[in-house]
């Protein structure tokens, strides 16, 4: 039997000495393959398509647009890739954004190099992680925005896989007329599917999907 591939890492930091330590880091796993480096916003988005990684490991503070806005272009331009925050700021503005605009992660950079690797790993698995030190904040930014029954409520409802993508998108900020140009549906079907949505999980507004799809997707960590 074929081993499997490893998984394929893209390094987004503009500090080559933190792109040095990443990659003996991750270069003692046979599971990991560091394929490429990027130096600025710019260069993590070309590199990314030019090399197809499973996992992008990204700074949050990066030249030009930064890494937020690095991530959305990403996954708008790559849905498939994994992207992996690893970041010295733990700032809960920044968390949010993360994972509001479809982060799959979130870790601090002091973090243990072996749980490192074994976060990479989750990430390409299919699992969203968030650093330990950073859950609490999260969770208290849930609780100021969605009463705790509500949340319950959303986090035993059932959402459609076309649900799912529709929450997600709305917790990118899109519109429900992009929603629609996205998923090539109508925007009245679109609004359809959010007052289902909605139901479901016991919610009024847009804002509380967002943060509920932060929740969702986090699980147990939230």
């Amino acid at each position: 039997m074929a081993a499997e591939s490893p998984i394929r890492v893209l390094l987004v930091d503009d500090s080559a000495v933190v792109r040095i330590g990443l990659k003996e880091v991750l270069s003692v796993d046979p599971e990991i393959e560091v394929i490429g480096e990027g130096t600025t916003s710019d260069e993590g988005l070309v590199k990314a398509v030019e090399l197809q990684p499973d996992v992008v490991l990204l700074d949050v503070r990066l030249p030009e647009i930064g890494g937020i806005e690095t991530c959305r272009q990403l996954l708008e331009t790559m849905p498939g890739v994994r992207v992996l925050f690893l970041s010295a700021f733990a700032d809960e503005e920044l968390v949010r954004a993360a994972i509001l605009v479809g982060a799959h992660g979130y870790l601090l950079k002091e973090i243990d190099a072996a749980l490192l690797v074994d976060s990479i790993k989750r990430v390409a698995g299919g699992d969203s992680i968030l650093d330990p030190t950073l859950r609490q904040g999260m969770l208290d930014w849930v609780l100021r925005n969605v009463p705790a029954g509500v949340a319950d409520q959303a986090a035993g409802a059932a959402l459609s896989p076309q649900e799912e993508r529709i929450v997600a998108l709305v917790a990118d900020g899109k519109t429900n007329k992009e929603i629609a140009a996205i998923l090539e549906l109508s925007p009245k079907t679109v609004k359809n599917y959010l007052h289902n949505v909605f139901e479901k999980l016991g919610i009024r507004r847009r804002s509380q999907a967002a943060v509920l799809h932060a929740r969702r997707k986090f699980g147990r960590g939230l």
